[in-house]
């Protein structure tokens, strides 16, 4: 057995392609048709600025204050834990030490010196002296000969105006002259500057400056190539154990005074010490941990030599966090707008609906402090962007799907109105159910009309005249259907074919469709009085109602469906309709609808046998000029022949003298005549 070879033929293949285009392009432009150049060109706008506010809340004025927020609360709660950081110690000038020596600033250099001494014997690995020396003072050679006897690599703090405007010019040249002369093998500046974000707290380092000197974490260690830029975030620690510190701290006295200095050395051999000052109302600093850091009740800043602490202990635990690559905070940007704009479209259980848009936040919330958990830099991950150009995305697309939906909506009610009441189509579009999808057998108003003599009129005139005057013809006659709440079935040539009690059934329908009926008779009358001049004169309208089953829904195939109605009481009211022409008559109704309209201007007509039934019908006809009097004379003469009184005849040739042309009038008494007891006149 040979396999066959299914070849593809290129130009079919392009020609699908072609065709899908087009397709897209139709899509497209019926698009740019529903919503129009300013509602689509605000929603591009809108999709543009949900990506923008998806990428760039970190640096928008107000969105970032939110930012900043969850970042501090994701750095919290997943701050490293440690039991001690004993590989920095902090030496410092606090407020005990001012009243010790009696000065405040500039500082005392004499217990400087002195500690120095110290720690240099201890064998620390490295000084660091968050210091500025910006004023002479009388023990000022004390300290640079200090400074020229240490062994321990030393670094002392510099500042530039440029970044540093708080320092002045005569002390800014103080400073360069004090460490030109205090420089030397083991003694280097380094840069102290903290700069903090525009709401004050410490949550970066701070980048390299244009001829400063080495930043004092990168100055005290090794060369480490990830903390070379000095633009990352700030990794801060936090105690494992609340009752304890991160850092060791001792005040610079201690180790000045030689009755304590010598126990203290062991505290800080081959450790990296930092020497500052803690002082309540200067060089403090807010954090993104001050809550967590707050453990004695102060105001939860924290001092800039602990900001520079944690800066080396970051370093030394080479734990820099992976910066996110800006291609893809883009790429989240988009898919976020994205989303927010698909989410607006989702259609279905409103329970499902709610789950997925619960889960798009709650990812917004939980994934930025898994990547925080993970060591991701979340600092400029725009998480509140996101949660808002997600939102921005999903109004811009609803707003824009609920003016299509709007026009679509008004479209299709437009068209159902063409069949239906407004007040269905409406209800039927906020509860498509209702319009049911299936055949179900109903209770219904059947109501039939027919044009008489129009199909040999058509025959006779222009076609194009005999269009103008069939949809003159039915318009009128739709409309009144339509005003009396009926369902239109469908046209047959002149006809038109409604029912009332389906897809929605009401108390009353009994009475409108009655008063339907008449009314659609009127409203031939007046359409054959107002035809175009020349056009041969036309019949009347003949209409035919009934009550009774029909199966109605939607009937069809999968390519096409139309909702109907079928069964004895479409049947009957086509007969019934048609009957008018033996009958002479102008509407008839059966008894069934009759008893069920609640009027009372209907007259009875007789019973008859319509054509292809066995079973009489008891029919009446709507006269609502007539007098009460008149229909209720009628309807004794009708009694009187059902029990053979043969009197009725004067009594109806008395009335035909009043009412000389109803010819539906004169029609009942020729088949009265003709038949005794009531009996039914047969349709031929």
């Amino acid at each position: 057995m040979t396999e066959a070879v299914r070849h593809t033929d290129p130009a079919s293949s392009s020609r699908d392609v072609k065709a899908e285009a087009r397709g897209v392009l139709q899509s497209l432009r019926r698009l740019f048709d529903q919503l129009g150049p300013i509602r689509l060109s605000s929603t591009i706008l809108f999709l543009i600025l949900a990506l923008m506010m998806a990428r760039f809340s970190w640096t928008t004025p107000l969105i970032q204050d939110a930012e900043r927020a969850l970042y501090d609360m994701r750095a919290s709660v997943f701050a490293p834990q440690v039991e001690k950081e004993d590989r920095v110690v902090m030496i410092v000038y606090n407020e005990d030490t001012l009243k010790l020596t009696g000065q405040r600033s500039p500082v005392d250099r004499t217990i400087l010196a002195q500690a120095l001494e110290t720690i240099d014997a201890a064998g620390a690995k490295s000084i660091g002296i968050d210091i500025l020396f910006t004023m002479p003072q009388d023990d000022d050679a004390l300290l640079l000969s200090t400074f020229k006897q240490l062994q321990t690599p030393t670094y002392l703090a510099y500042a530039d105006p440029k970044y540093n405007p708080e320092i002045a010019f005569a002390e800014h040249e103080f400073l360069k002259d004090f460490l030109s002369e205090a420089e030397g093998p083991n003694l280097k500046p380094t840069s102290i500057r903290l700069n903090t974000d525009s709401d004050g707290v410490q949550r970066r380092w701070t980048p390299e400056q244009d001829g400063a000197p080495p930043f004092m974490a990168m100055a005290l260690t090794k060369p480490n190539p990830r903390f070379s830029a000095n633009d990352g975030t700030i990794r801060y620690l936090v105690p494992a154990n609340a009752d304890m510190p991160v850092f060791d701290k001792f005040p610079i006295e201690s180790f000045a005074d030689p009755a304590t200095a010598e126990m203290l050395q062991s505290f800080i051999q081959d450790k990296y010490v930092l020497i500052g000052g803690d002082f309540i109302d200067r060089d403090r600093f807010e954090t993104p941990i001050g809550a967590i850091s707050d453990l004695e009740g102060t105001d939860g800043k924290m001092i800039g030599l602990e900001v520079h602490a944690h800066m080396l202990a970051q370093l030394l635990n080479d734990d820099m966090p992976a910066p996110i690559p800006g291609w893809i905070l883009w790429t989240a940007a988009l898919i976020v707008a994205i989303c927010g704009g698909l989410s607006a479209l989702i259609m279905g259980n409103a329970v499902k609906v709610a789950g997925i848009l619960i889960g798009q936040f709650a990812f917004f919330l939980v994934f930025p402090f898994f990547l925080q958990n993970i060591g991701a830099d979340t600092l400029t991950l725009p998480a509140f962007g996101w949660a808002l150009g997600w939102l921005f995305g999903y109004a811009s697309v609803g707003s824009a799907a609920r003016t299509i939906n709007s026009k679509q909506r008004a479209f299709a009610q437009g068209a159902l109105g063409k069949y239906l009441p407004q007040s269905i189509a409406g209800e039927i579009l906020r509860d498509p159910e209702k319009l049911s999808l299936h055949g179900e057998k109903r209770k219904i108003f059947a109501v039939f009309t027919d044009l008489e003599g129009f199909t040999k009129l058509s025959h006779a005139i222009e076609p194009e005249m005999v269009a103008t005057l069939l949809n003159d013809y039915l318009d009128r006659l739709s409309e009144v259907a339509l005003e009396y709440g009926g369902t239109i079935d469908k046209f047959v040539g002149d006809a038109l074919v409604t029912f009332w009690g389906a897809p929605i059934a009401y108390a009353d329908d009994g009475e409108r469709a009655a008063k339907a009926a008449y009314a659609l008779y009127q409203a031939g009358e007046d359409f054959r009085k107002n035809v175009p001049e020349g056009v041969p004169p036309i019949g009347r309208t003949r209409v035919g109602m009934h009550y009774g089953d029909a199966i109605v829904g939607n009937f069809g195939g999968e390519g096409r469906i139309q909702y109907t109605a079928l069964g004895d009481a479409m049947n009957t009211a086509a007969r019934l309709e048609a009957a008018n022409k033996a009958l002479e008559t102008k509407v008839l109704i059966s008894r069934e609808a009759m008893e069920r309209t609640g009027l009372d201007w209907c007259r009875p007509m007789g019973k008859i046998t319509l054509r292809g039934r066995s079973t009489p019908v008891e029919v009446f006809e709507p006269v609502p000029d007539w007098e009460q009097k008149d229909r209720e004379a009628v309807t004794a003469i009708i009694a009187a022949h059902q029990n053979g009184d043969t009197d009725y005849v004067q009594a109806l040739s008395a009335m035909m003298k009043q009412y000389s042309e109803d010819l539906g009038l004169g029609n009942l008494l020729k088949r009265l005549e003709k038949t005794k007891n009531g009996e039914s006149y047969a349709l031929g």
